[in-house]
């Protein structure tokens, strides 16, 4: 999704940054694809000492699923708000210790407080980047602007819409179309949800996340899902000015994906310096340019010059859109297994 990765990667994948000798420590880290610098991991284990194994997997549910599949004992992970509060009900998280984080202190407030939906004491997680789930849209492909998730459903566009491959997202476009609550765990509810997705789905041309951005750019898709960050992301390689990005009028996600240290963590301290290094003012001012998603460091966002880009919807949503939007909350085992039950069929039909 981001312009500092040659590939687009679908699947997780490992790599290492090491330092010189064998005795060095090691922090093992998973987090949510294209979402970080290399040459920041690098730095970091040329400043530290600290050896990096870096992996990265492209949903909150993979990565939860990973973590929790006890492969790979994870130190570190980058993951969305409700996969955070699932983690910290199943006592899978260590308390930070913030006097080893100062650099926390970067973090605008409204971040903090927001994360208070999924982490009420804020003990386990640090804002990493913001933002909103919404519609993008190629202009000259489309004859009338986009306001409503139920443009997805026009068979003017069939062959050229795109769906999340994710399912908290795709059901909450159908649940919000509804006026239901994009957190509903109501069957009857989710199974309306569902049969509304599968009269869409002989107009959808795939369900992607990543994938998306090559598709609009190539002109192979209309309209399609996205996240505020990858949409600005995809506007930033074009060559026109065609593209729009729209949080829906029925509402929509505002997600925080943040940073969380595992109880499975073998050296916290080690974990806490690379907290502290990531919210660094010149860290952090790196991060932003190279993943371009909202940053929640508010040394990074003052110091940002234009003011046009600050008012950019697909890049720092704004109010009025924030306030259509909800955060996702934690499913409980019967929620998830319900939802994961009506995805299987959504693909499968």
């Amino acid at each position: 999704m981001k312009k500092i990765f040659a590939v687009v990667l679908t699947i997780a994948c490992l790599f290492a940054f090491t330092a010189c000798g064998s005795d060095a420590e090691t922090l093992k880290i998973i987090s949510l694809g294209e979402y970080m610098s290399y040459d920041v991991l690098e730095q970091f284990t040329e400043e530290t000492g600290i050896e990096i194994k870096y992996e990265e997997a492209p949903t909150s549910e993979e990565i939860y699923t990973k973590y929790m599949s006890g492969g790979l004992d994870y130190d570190l992970i980058c993951i969305s708000d409700y996969m955070i509060e699932k983690l910290i009900a199943a006592g899978e998280l260590a308390e930070i210790n913030f006097d080893n984080v100062p650099n926390v202190a970067n973090i605008k407030d409204i971040y903090m407080e927001n994360s208070k939906d999924f982490d009420p004491e804020n003990k386990y997680s640090i804002p990493y980047f913001w933002g909103t789930l919404g519609i993008f849209y190629n202009t000259e492909m489309i004859d009338e602007p986009i306001t409503k998730w139920a443009d997805l459903w026009q068979e003017k566009y069939s062959g050229k819409i795109i769906m999340m491959s994710s399912m908290r997202d795709t059901f909450a476009a159908a649940l919000a179309q509804l006026g239901y609550s994009i957190n509903s765990t109501d069957e009857k509810e989710l199974n309306e949800a569902l049969q509304l997705l599968l009269a869409q789905k002989p107009l959808v041309m795939a369900y992607y996340v990543d994938e998306a951005v090559d598709e609009m750019l190539l002109g192979s898709a209309a309209i399609s899902m996205m996240y505020s960050g990858q949409a600005y992301y995809t506007m930033s390689l074009a060559d026109h000015d065609n593209f729009a990005f729209v949080v829906p009028e029925e509402g929509s996600n505002i997600w925080i994906d943040s940073y969380v240290i595992t109880n499975r963590c073998d050296n916290k301290e080690a974990a806490e310096k690379f907290l502290n290094f990531i919210n660094r003012e010149d860290i952090a001012t790196q991060l932003f340019e190279e993943v371009m998603y909202a940053t929640a460091n508010e040394l990074v966002y003052d110091a940002i010059e234009d003011e046009e880009l600050k008012l950019e919807e697909a890049l720092f949503p704004q109010d009025a859109s924030v306030d259509r939007c909800d955060v996702f909350k934690a499913l409980d085992d019967t929620g998830m297994e319900l939802y994961s039950k009506l995805w299987k069929q959504l693909k499968a039909e």
